[in-house]
């Protein structure tokens, strides 16, 4: 079971380099008082990353940036407290193709929503959100800095220790993005 679901997963890898590859995303910050809205793509298999993500949507709301969450739920009942949650789209293993690609109608509606900022919360790389991340249309990405990994998506990388702490890590996520208040910023 586990080598099918390797090969699985590396064909699903070559698929995402392949259609990362044919992407044009224009790359433009200019600085956090500017942003409107945020994209966060999560791992949800850690619960108490919840209420985390919900004092940062609040506090991200009170400064009138709007915060539209997208996640990767592995198990097959969704937890009550994700349901009913309207900045939040939960994906589930039915809604995925046979190599990991998000084929639901509102990761499509994620992915070409041009976010001000993506936010990736993806700290495991589960393929389904790496989907995500990859393709979105989010005009800048932010990441975890991981050391060997291949990944270009991303124009802001952060190095912190693992495991990390999801308030440490979003607290300076957001304290990057405000020192970068240098004007209009065109990354090419």
């Amino acid at each position: 079971m586990d080598l099918l679901k390797n090969t699985r997963q590396k064909i699903g890898k070559i698929i995402l380099r392949n259609k990362t590859a044919r992407t044009n995303r224009k790359v433009f910050y200019s600085d956090f008082n500017h942003v409107k809205n945020i994209g966060i793509v999560w791992d949800a298999s850690k619960y108490e990353d919840f209420t985390e993500l919900s004092k940062f949507y609040q506090k991200m709301h009170d400064k009138n940036i709007n915060v539209n969450i997208i996640c990767y739920f592995p198990g097959k009942v969704l937890p009550d407290r994700y349901t009913a949650v309207r900045y939040l789209t939960c994906l589930r293993k039915n809604e995925l193709s046979l190599f990991y690609n998000p084929l639901s109608a509102e990761a499509a509606d994620f992915i070409s929503n041009p976010f001000d900022v993506l936010i990736d919360v993806n700290f495991n790389c589960v393929l389904p959100l790496q989907f995500i991340t990859s393709l979105s249309d989010a005009r800048f990405k932010v990441g975890l800095f991981e050391k060997g990994s291949d990944d270009t998506h991303f124009d802001l990388m952060l190095e912190i220790n693992k495991p990390v702490n999801l308030a440490d890590y979003l607290n300076q996520v957001i304290h990057y993005l405000e020192m970068m208040n240098s004007g209009t910023t065109k990354i090419a």
